[in-house]
C-alpha cells in the first residue's frame, strides 16, 4: 500500500486552522478547480462518524466517492476513509500541531491502493502520487490565502445574502464565507430550502421575500443571464437586459423598503462598461463606452446605486475576465488549448482585463468589510495583457503550442455580436479604487494566476 506524507507550517493558531476545516464550505474550498467535483450529499458531521458523497466528472464519465470520517480528536486530527469508490482503498489522515509564535503545522498522511491493485501501482504509481501531490500543493496555497483574508478582518461574523449563489463566482464566495465563520443566505429562484437559510425571489415577476432580508449585514448581487452562452439574438439580449437591469431594480427597491436594511450592497457589473477602448488607460472615473454591453452596464449600475437611498453603502464591481478552469471564459477555451489548437483571437492586440478567481472572491469580501470603499470598482488585476500575450501564457501553463490564430471574421461568424464584444473588443482597466482602499492582489501576473488555477505551479521549498 503506497503511503505519502505532506506537511507545511501556517502562520495561524492551530484553533483557527482547525475551526476553518470544521465549517461548511471547507471541503469545497479545498477542491481543485481543474476537476469537475461536486459534493452531492452529506450525512452527519466530521466529529460523529458522518459521511460525505462526492462526484467527479471526466467528460461523459462520472465517478462517485463515498468517504466516512473515522478518527477524530478535536483540535488535533481527523481521518477520512473510502467506503465506496474507484480506489482499492484510501485513508487520509489530517493532523494539526501547534508551533511556536502562534503557528500551526498541518500534516496530511495518505495511504491508498490504486484501482487495479499492485499492477496499477507498478504501471502508474508515480503518476498517481504526482497527482496527489499536485492536489495537496494547491490545497496548501488556497488554505493559506483564505486564512490570511479572514484573519485581516477583526469584526464580528457577518450575515450575508447572496443572489447568484450557485453561479461561477457566487458558489465560491458562498463557500469562502461559510468556511470563514460567516452566515450565508442564498437568494434562489426555486423552492427555497429553509435548512440552508435560502430566500426566494423571482425578479422577472418582481417577487422577493423581503422580510427575510431584514437585519442582514450585507447583500451581494451576482445574479444575471449569462453573457457568454449563446449568440446575442434579439431575444437573448432582452433576457440579458431584463435579468440584470430589472433584477437589480427589484432588489434595490426591496432594500429601500426595509426597516433594517443592510449596511452594504456589493453588486456586479463588468469592464464592458468602458466599451472598446484600445490601449487607453481606464480607471473608475473614465467615461463609459458605447454599444450594447456598455449601455447594459451603465443602466445596471444605475439601478444598483438606487439602493443607496436605504442608507446602504453601494459598491459596484466592474469585473474583468475571471480566471478559473471551473467556469467562465477560461473554462470554455481550455479544450482547444489543451489540444494544441489554441491561439490569439483576431489581431491579438486587444487588451484583456483579467482577475484571478480567488482574488475576485477576496475582493468581494474586501468590499463587504471596508467602509471606505464605495462606488464603482474595477475588479481587475493590476497588469492587463493583450490577447496575444494571454494566449501565450495559457499555452505555456498547459505546455502546449499557441500557433493557430483565429481570424476576426471567424470569431464574428461563429459567435456574432457576442464574439465581437467579448472576444475582439478590448479594455485596459486598472484597479485604482481597490488598491487605494487597501486591497492586496495575491496574483498580479496572469502567468502566476493560470499556474495556480490549473495546478501547474512549481513545488514550493
Amino acid at each position: 500500500m503506497p503511503r505519502l506524507a505532506y506537511e507545511r507550517e501556517l502562520p495561524f493558531p492551530v484553533d483557527r486552522v482547525w475551526d476553518w476545516h470544521m465549517r461548511p464550505g471547507a471541503l469545497e474550498r479545498l477542491t481543485p478547480p481543474w476537476e469537475d467535483v461536486r459534493v452531492v450529499g452529506r450525512e452527519g458531521e466530521i466529529g460523529d462518524g458522518g459521511t460525505v458523497h462526492v462526484r467527479v466528472r471526466r467528460g461523459p464519465l462520472k465517478v462517485d466517492f463515498k468517504l466516512r470520517h473515522t478518527e477524530f480528536e478535536p483540535g488535533r486530527l481527523f481521518t477520512d476513509e473510502q467506503i465506496a469508490g474507484p480506489m482499492g482503498s484510501w485513508v487520509h489522515r489530517h493532523e494539526f500541531e501547534p508551533r511556536g509564535g502562534g503557528a500551526c503545522l498541518v500534516r496530511d498522511r495518505i495511504a491508498y491502493d490504486p484501482p487495479l491493485g499492485a499492477a496499477a501501482a507498478v504501471l502508474a504509481g508515480s503518476a498517481i502520487e504526482g497527482e496527489i501531490r499536485r492536489l495537496l500543493r494547491f490545497r496548501d496555497r488556497r488554505l493559506a490565502l483564505d486564512l490570511a483574508r479572514h484573519a485581516a478582518y477583526d469584526g464580528p461574523p457577518l450575515k450575508v445574502a447572496v443572489t447568484g449563489a450557485s453561479g461561477f463566482v457566487g458558489s465560491a464566495l458562498r463557500h469562502f464565507l461559510a468556511a470563514g465563520g460567516h452566515e450565508v443566505l442564498p437568494v434562489v429562484r426555486r423552492r427555497p430550502n429553509r435548512e440552508l437559510r435560502e430566500v426566494y425571489w423571482d425578479p422577472m415577476e418582481r417577487k422577493i421575500e423581503g422580510k427575510r432580508l431584514e437585519g442582514v449585514d450585507a447583500v451581494v448581487h451576482l445574479a444575471g443571464e449569462s453573457l457568454s452562452r449563446g449568440r446575442w439574438t434579439p431575444a437573448k439580449k432582452r433576457a440579458i437586459w431584463k435579468s440584470r437591469v430589472v433584477g437589480t431594480r427589484v432588489l434595490a427597491e426591496t432594500l429601500n423598503r426595509l426597516r433594517n436594511p443592510p449596511r452594504v450592497l456589493v453588486s456586479s457589473s463588468a469592464v464592458g462598461y468602458y466599451g472598446n477602448r484600445g490601449s487607453e488607460r481606464l480607471v473608475e472615473s473614465s467615461r463609459p463606452g458605447s454599444g450594447f454591453l456598455a449601455d447594459l452596464c451603465r443602466e445596471w449600475e444605475t439601478e444598483a446605486f438606487r439602493a443607496g437611498r436605504s442608507g446602504a453603502r453601494v459598491v459596484v464591481l466592474r469585473t474583468g475576465l475571471a480566471l478559473s478552469p471551473a467556469g467562465g471564459a477560461l473554462g470554455t477555451m481550455l479544450l482547444p488549448f489543451k489540444l494544441g489548437i489554441g491561439g490569439r483571437l483576431g489581431p491579438g492586440r486587444q487588451y484583456v482585463s483579467w482577475i484571478d478567481h480567488d482574488d475576485l472572491v477576496a475582493l468581494v469580501f474586501h468590499a463587504l468589510v471596508t467602509p471606505s470603499l464605495s462606488g464603482p470598482v474595477n475588479a481587475t488585476a493590476p497588469h492587463p495583457v493583450t490577447n496575444a500575450t494571454f494566449a501565450t501564457k495559457l499555452g505555456r501553463a498547459l505546455r502546449r503550442p499557441t500557433l493557430l490564430p483565429v481570424p476576426s471574421l471567424a470569431v464574428r461568424g461563429i459567435f456574432g455580436e457576442m464574439g465581437g464584444a467579448l472576444l475582439l473588443d478590448g479594455a485596459r482597466a486598472f484597479p485604482e479604487a481597490a488598491t487605494r482602499n487597501g486591497f492586496r492582489f495575491d496574483f498580479e501576473g496572469v502567468g502566476e494566476s493560470l499556474a495556480f488555477q490549473l495546478g501547474r505551479a512549481a513545488p514550493g521549498p
